[in-house]
């Protein structure tokens, strides 16, 4: 980015920084929320008659326009984090997230990453979800697939380096580099987008007939694709085409279809479980919940 793009995108984030947008997921109804990591309200809607389980797309505002700072402005020191269980393929949870914060967070994409993939395998991250909705019957199940983000599995880009397996960076070979700078078309990086949103679909299709509740389909944010002349997903970048978020809704029947195969190296930390409710009650008392 030159130095002129440079200092635009710094005088959009100094704004952002400043205002607070969004609705936190938790303001809404649900049971098992699944969250599609940079996937677009107008992408997701495009396609949504193709999967027989979607009803109508809403659009929602996000809290954040990046990973780390949805996570960020959606947990930390919310009321209904420690009733919440989390499995997550984002490997920006290690970096902003309390894990003892959690009923329990399952942060699958630090045992379960692909290397030839280039990320967290979107099956990972259903099979760790379908177990623990079984083994913990949490009163809140947060299932955060890394896919539509790149890197696009069934589809994958020249030049793409895939995710960088650490929460501090992003790597520099992407698609949004490439097509800021002209070396890929908008066409060819969407279909791949889109193939890439459809195969993390498929999971949702097999997690929907593992699971119990209210299902809500949402995203953490979208991507830019040029939009004000910016692509991604910067953070604090209050860009409407980037904070503007899918939610869908659907339910869950645990019809036993899958067996969960796969178990992190290490037990998860002991959190607070299914019927705990002396100080949920106190909580609500006072009005804090």
């Amino acid at each position: 980015m030159s130095r002129l793009g440079t200092a635009y995108l710094r005088g959009l984030q100094a704004v952002g920084r400043r205002l607070d947008y969004g609705t936190n997921v938790f303001d809404r109804e649900w049971d098992v929320l699944v969250v599609l990591d940079a996937c677009r309200a107008d992408l997701l809607r495009s396609i949504a008659s193709d999967f027989d389980f979607f009803g109508h797309v809403e659009t929602v505002r996000s809290v954040g326009s990046s990973s780390s700072e949805w996570l960020e402005n959606t947990f930390v020191n919310h009321p209904e984090t420690p009733w919440t269980v989390m499995v997550t393929g984002n490997t920006w949870t290690d970096r902003y997230l309390d894990a003892t914060a959690f009923a329990a967070l399952d942060e699958v994409w630090k045992y379960a990453w692909d290397d030839d993939l280039g990320t967290v395998p979107a099956a990972a991250v259903t099979d760790r979800a379908v177990a623990l909705a079984r083994e913990r019957d949490p009163e809140r199940l947060v299932v955060h697939y890394m896919q539509p983000h790149h890197p696009f599995v069934p589809d994958p880009l020249d030049g793409d380096d895939g995710l960088a397996r650490t929460g501090s960076h992003s790597n520099d070979g992407n698609p949004w580099v490439s097509l800021r700078r002209g070396e890929v078309s908008t066409e060819r990086v969407w279909r791949a987008y889109e193939a890439n949103l459809r195969h993390v679909l498929s999971e949702v299709a097999t997690l929907l007939d593992n699971v119990d509740g209210r299902v809500a389909v949402t995203a953490d944010h979208g991507n830019l694709f040029g939009e004000w002349g910016l692509y991604g997903h910067p953070m604090h970048t209050p860009v409407p085409a980037l904070l503007a978020v899918p939610w869908a809704e659907a339910t869950g029947v645990d019809r036993g279809i899958l067996d969960p195969e796969l178990d992190p190296p290490e037990p998860l930390p002991v959190g607070r479980v299914h019927g705990e409710t002396g100080e949920r009650e106190r909580l609500e008392a006072l009005g804090y919940l």
